[in-house]
């Protein structure tokens, strides 16, 4: 007999990158996962993915520039431990590392790195971390990087519905992209990289260019304004509610509600 339980939710942690463009304004790093991906297959989503063991090593809080664990436990609540907290500030960077190359880190001389200096051994250190995860830390340790933590701001907390299979517990960062580095897809998860405004992302979705997922959608409602600094500062010190939809219905009857809504639970 199939247990009704719910799938527990494995923790994840998503970085939303900005950069400006004039006279646009900002715009919004979406990336395609690949169409026989398990999860938000064919979707255009931010770069993001789950919170590993090696997230989380013992030197990882003298790594995390202006973010004590206890401030990590502080915001996200509900985080578990301190040590767990931090782990989803360095998984955030970690997954945009890995799925689309650009690395928040600050070199020895405490600027961010100098793809001039580091371009190539950070292209063979994401090649070998797609493969294993802690090289991640061998690189930060070998390279002498510090993670760029206080660069992130903390701005949304979704839970995947009850009713779903497959289920994240996810964290949403938003960071604006270090100047020099360019964005590709890793071509296994990842299939494809646009910048785009928040409007014209919506543009794209009306047009059927692209497919959003609801947190996507409510997300980039967020993150509009007139410059990266002005989307930052907007968000920064938030009140984050934890989002959890809950799903009744299939196909053309599917329904999506959210705390609050008539009907949820």
């Amino acid at each position: 007999m199939k247990s009704s339980r719910p799938v527990a939710p494995s923790p994840a942690a998503t970085l939303v990158l900005l950069r400006d463009r004039s006279p646009a304004g900002v715009e919004v790093l979406l990336i395609q996962r690949h169409p026989r991906s398990k999860f938000a297959g064919g979707d255009f989503v931010f770069p993001g993915g789950k919170i590993e063991t090696d997230d989380m090593p013992h030197d990882a809080p003298a790594r995390c520039v202006g973010l004590a664990p206890d401030e990590a436990t502080r915001q996200l609540v509900n985080a578990g431990s301190p040590r767990e907290a931090v782990g989803f500030w360095v998984g955030a960077i970690r997954e945009a590392f890995e799925e689309v190359g650009i690395l928040l880190a600050y070199g020895p001389r405490g600027t961010f790195v100098d793809v001039s200096r580091y371009g190539e051994r950070l292209q063979a250190y994401r090649r070998d971390c797609l493969v294993d995860g802690s090289v991640f830390w061998r690189m930060l340790r070998d390279e002498r990087l510090t993670l760029a933590t206080d660069r992130l701001v903390y701005f949304a907390h979704w839970i995947t519905p009850e009713e779903n299979p497959i289920r994240f517990d996810t964290r949403f960062f938003v960071a604006e992209a270090p100047q020099g580095q360019e964005a590709s897809a890793d071509e296994q998860e990842i299939v494809g990289v646009r910048w785009l405004t928040v409007a014209e992302a919506f543009e794209a979705l009306r047009r059927r260019e692209i497919s959003l997922r609801f947190p996507t959608i409510r997300n980039l409602k967020l993150l509009q304004g007139a410059s990266a600094a002005e989307v930052l500062a907007g968000l920064n010190g938030r009140i984050v509610p934890t989002i959890r939809p809950r799903v009744l219905g299939e196909g053309a009857t599917r329904t999506v509600l959210l705390p609050g809504d008539p009907g949820y639970y």
